[in-house]
């Protein structure tokens, strides 16, 4: 398995115009388009043995109008010992994406977590509800929209700390 082959089936079966490729880290990684991560993710699995679900995670990028949440979902083919990240991204108004539950069911913590602090809606996700915040917050802590600090705070004033 190496990357070329990667780029050739996934580009192949859904279009390289719709996929954007990159190494960073010495892993490679492809951002798709949000409507498509379970059938790429299908595919992978299916067709490619990443059968290995590493990690599901989220990202804020406020000004990255029209795609300001980020899901990071990192495989690995065990067998060929290869690992892929997989980016897609949502409009914080609407932050759907589809539920890989039903491949992985190691995602089913990992999404709840990253609805729990970032608000994607994960679509068709069996029992989407906070899993470490309490059940009243209505907001998302992990989204870059509030002050890190109190800025009335004397005993953070940046005089004592020599800047």
């Amino acid at each position: 398995m190496t990357k070329e082959i990667i780029q050739e089936r996934v580009g192949a079966a859904f279009g390289n115009e719709a996929l954007l490729w990159n190494e960073s880290f010495g892993m490679l990684e492809c951002t798709i388009p949000a409507d498509q991560n379970l059938a790429i993710a299908t595919f992978l699995f299916q067709e490619l043995g990443f059968q290995f679900l590493t990690d599901l995670t989220g990202v804020h990028y406020p000004d990255n109008t029209g795609k300001e949440l980020g899901i990071i979902t990192h495989l690995h083919n065990l067998k060929d010992n290869f690992r892929l990240r997989m980016k897609a991204f949502v409009p914080v108004a609407t932050p759907d994406i589809h539920s890989l539950t039903g491949l992985f069911s190691g995602a089913d913590w990992m999404e709840r977590e990253t609805f729990d602090f970032y608000g994607i809606n994960f679509v068709g996700h069996p029992n989407l509800k906070r899993i470490l915040n309490v059940d009243e917050m209505d907001y998302f802590p992990m989204r870059k929209e509030y002050q890190m600090e109190d800025p009335t705070r004397m005993d953070k004033d940046d005089e004592m700390f020599g800047r």
